[in-house]
């Protein structure tokens, strides 16, 4: 599908993208927002923008974050994809999540890989990793990350497991994944989005979190080009 390239389309995408990455919506239900609104645009135009323009944004995003701490906590989860069992991998760093990577396995290949974008990701190894009791985790580590003090505890990754929480409201709400690659893609460009829009907001007060949320609007508006369209 060939998307416009007007001004007022560029406006509306960024729009459009961030309510799909933000909150639990539809294209569908974007679709509703917009016509109430009295702009009329199609489900499959809002799907096709998310598609051109979420990852970019979602990059942005990571370059303008401060440096990750030296204490990650990782966790992986079942998603079935059309009867078939995969594991979502994730490390969180104070709910920041570093990466992601969906896999067909959880045993030591498949960590070792999950170790390996994660140091790409970051550039630096941690201080301290935290798992839970899965033993790939231990054996992929004496690997790629030898010096790094290792902790596995159940209760010390519930971090890493709540972290999950909006993926599965996402993936329930798109009636789940269709592939991997899709998934992949979708949750390499929501973790950020999302994330930047999110900030915590019981751990502040409510001044605080405004002014919080102020700076990431204008942040956004800024990463998106909208100042310069206005």
């Amino acid at each position: 599908m060939k998307l416009p390239s007007c001004l007022s389309c560029k406006l509306l995408s960024c729009t459009e993208v961030w309510l799909y990455y933000t909150f639990p919506l539809s294209f569908r239900d974007i679709e509703k927002m917009m016509f109430y609104r009295g702009i009329t645009v199609t489900y499959e135009a809002i799907r096709g923008w998310c598609l051109k323009f979420a990852q970019g944004y979602a990059n942005q995003i990571r370059k303008q974050r401060p440096k990750a701490g030296d204490k990650w906590h990782l966790d992986e989860v079942v998603v079935k994809i059309k009867g078939e069992q995969f594991y979502l991998w994730r490390a969180d760093q104070h709910g920041v999540v570093l990466a992601i990577l969906m896999q067909r396995r959880r045993n030591t290949a498949a960590a070792y890989s999950f170790f390996r974008k994660l140091l790409k990701s970051t550039g630096f190894a941690p201080r301290v990793i935290i798992t839970d009791k899965l033993k790939s985790y231990g054996a992929a580590k004496k690997k790629i990350l030898k010096g790094v003090e290792y902790r596995q505890h159940k209760g010390l990754n519930n971090r890493a497991e709540n972290s999950h929480r909006p993926t599965r409201i996402r993936e329930r709400r798109m009636g789940r994944f269709k592939s991997v690659g899709q998934a992949q893609r979708f949750l390499s460009a929501f973790e950020p989005i999302r994330g930047h829009f999110h900030p915590h907001q019981h751990k502040q007060t409510a001044s605080d979190y405004r002014e919080r949320m102020r700076q990431r609007i204008e942040s956004w508006r800024s990463l998106t080009e909208l100042s310069a369209m206005a």
